[in-house]
């Protein structure tokens, strides 16, 4: 029995290429999503680094500057969903599928907002997923890399949707004391389900707490447990999950 393992990391911090030689030392596959600028003072990738990172790594857009969607109205909004597309696919000079909502912070307009930009899917934050949700453009997450305690995981249950797909997630971490080992725990219970494991992860987080050797571990434990051919980037869950046989092939190469 295997899992399916995808990886987000968000924010285009410069780290994201040594989180980059993590996942090749590994054979993971992975999509960045990149914002073109952070309005919150993180640094973000130059565009000679975007592009190296995108020879080899799917790029998705994470709007113009890191902006949460439900903060700005509908006009500057559209600004950042289309603006990040465009210039991300200006500097990759080729067409960028993916987008994720910063902070998961968006509502429905906004949703409409990013199907209307060409974008094929988009991510959210919710978590404690083994699938990839109910719609290409809201697909789910299982669990952040991030020393998060029990109280964060009930009140992000709490807080957001999809409780019946949800619960049995949260009876996984609730049982594990110790952060890493609940991370452990619902990649197990997603390799015994055959289901989706769904990382996702902030490569300044690794640097601010220095989780590279925790990190560089569970890789190791992901690659051991899943089989090679299950090693999806993003567009390819989306397309294997939604999209007809024919575009999910075009994905696999």
């Amino acid at each position: 029995m295997t899992a399916t393992f995808t990886c987000s990391i968000d924010d285009g911090h410069p780290s994201d290429l040594r989180l980059a030689d993590l996942l090749k030392r590994h054979n993971l596959n992975a999509t960045f999503y990149i914002p073109i600028k952070n309005r919150e003072g993180y640094p973000v990738m130059t565009p000679s680094q975007i592009r190296h990172l995108g020879s080899t790594f799917e790029i998705g857009s994470h709007t113009y500057d890191h902006c949460f969607l439900n903060s700005v109205n509908m006009q500057q909004a559209r600004y950042q969903v289309t603006e990040g597309k465009k210039v991300l696919e200006d500097i990759l000079g080729k067409d960028v599928n993916g987008f994720c909502y910063p902070g998961g912070k968006y509502r429905s307009e906004h949703v409409d907002l990013v199907k209307r930009a060409g974008f094929r899917y988009a991510r959210t934050t919710t978590n404690l997923c083994f699938d990839a949700g109910e719609s290409r453009f809201e697909i789910p997450t299982t669990c952040q890399f991030y020393p998060h305690k029990k109280a964060v995981y009930l009140r992000n249950f709490v807080r957001s949707m999809y409780w019946n797909q949800r619960q049995a997630g949260l009876r996984v971490v609730l049982k594990k004391d110790s952060w890493l080992d609940r991370m452990n725990a619902l990649l197990e219970h997603a390799s015994e389900h055959e289901s989706i494991f769904h990382l996702w992860l902030h490569s300044h987080n690794i640097d601010d707490l220095n989780l590279w050797s925790d990190l560089d571990t569970f890789f190791e434990q992901v690659a051991a447990q899943v089989d090679v051919t299950q090693r999806l980037n993003n567009a390819q869950l989306a397309a294997r999950s939604f999209m007809p046989k024919k575009i999910f092939e075009h994905y696999q190469h």
